[in-house]
């Protein structure tokens, strides 16, 4: 077998040895679970997340997924915890202690301190006759056959089903939690993903020029226009109320239809029932509507009164695409 098919079976093997894994924890869901999650959420406190080693690495992932999905959380190292950090766990707080086998010595160390404390513990082990399992509150079985590794020694497929053990319960808190969309946005304001739940025309079309021209407005002034405004178009207004539309499109088939373009004023080259779109919409929405009707800009209007553009460009710039 050559170098690169050897490369490419051992990692083949390594997707199929964790995903038999994460399919076998189905047959580990029992009443530890449910009972786990609805400890969390009568708690009135956090979630502290701990553990040891790679779970500890574990564990600050969990803490990120709960903080972003509405349930707060904080994670505490159990090693900093029996020096010192033990203080951040607060009265209402439940505790989640993730350990693969469970009877560290640092877990034994620690499980005691907590229970004295009067705190819920959630333990996250693969042996469910471990010290951890067995003084536990609840218990979440993350048991796995092997690790990955060749040599049955690195943490690879036992964090695998710690990691998503953890999703698993931040997904069931989300949904129980009516954590909408909406809320997903407030704790991503500065993501790609938020702006695509919170940004709106309004955000856009007030930072972008205005261009507007009248009826009789002189082509070549409609040229000027756009091209100082720079965004490849000008409404064409009357009596506060948009009209038409002359695009950089409308000024090439001008310049292919008429030799001579004087006396053209706007309303002879503008394109009538030009596309809008509320103010007040998502950001996201107005890319739709570009999709639809394959153009590369909208006018923004509150109502029927003309408020701006908003231009592909945007979009592209804030992330939306």
């Amino acid at each position: 077998m050559s170098k690169t098919k050897a490369i490419l079976a051992l990692a083949k093997k390594t997707f199929e040895t964790e995903a038999t894994a994460i399919r076998n924890l189905t047959n580990f869901l029992d009443n530890g679970f449910a009972d786990s999650i609805d400890c969390i959420l009568k708690s009135k406190g956090r979630v502290i997340i701990s553990g040891i080693g790679k779970s500890a690495i574990i564990a600050s992932k969990i803490v990120a997924t709960f903080n972003s999905t509405g349930t707060p959380a904080i994670f505490m190292h159990a090693a900093d915890a029996i020096h010192g950090d033990l203080g951040t766990i607060q009265e209402n707080d439940v505790v989640i202690l993730i350990s693969k086998s469970g009877s560290t010595p640092e877990i034994k160390m620690l499980v005691p301190l907590i229970k004295r404390g009067k705190n819920k513990l959630i333990g996250m082990t693969g042996n469910m006759d471990s010290f951890l399992a067995q003084h536990a509150d609840f218990v979440l079985n993350t048991f796995v056959e092997k690790e990955a590794c060749p040599n049955n020694l690195a943490p690879t497929t036992s964090t695998t089903a710690q990691l998503v053990m953890g999703d698993a319960l931040a997904i069931c808190l989300l949904d129980l939690k009516g954590f909408s969309s909406r809320d997903f946005a407030k704790y991503h304001p500065g993501g790609a993903l938020g702006k695509r739940l919170y940004l709106r025309v309004s955000d856009i079309s007030s930072n972008n020029q205005k261009p507007q021209v009248g009826l009789d407005t002189d082509v070549k002034k409609v040229i000027i226009e756009i091209s100082e405004k720079m965004l490849g178009v000008t409404a064409v207004i009357e009596n506060n109320e948009i009209v038409g539309v002359v695009t950089d499109g409308d000024i090439r088939r001008m310049l292919n239809k008429y030799d001579n373009i004087n006396g053209l004023t706007a309303k002879d080259i503008m394109s009538v029932n030009p596309k809008t779109v509320q103010n007040d919409l998502l950001a996201i929405k107005a890319l739709d509507m570009m999709q639809e009707n394959e153009i590369s800009q909208l006018l923004a209007v509150e109502g029927t009164k003309y408020k701006g553009i908003v231009h592909l460009h945007n979009l592209i710039s804030e992330g939306i695409i």
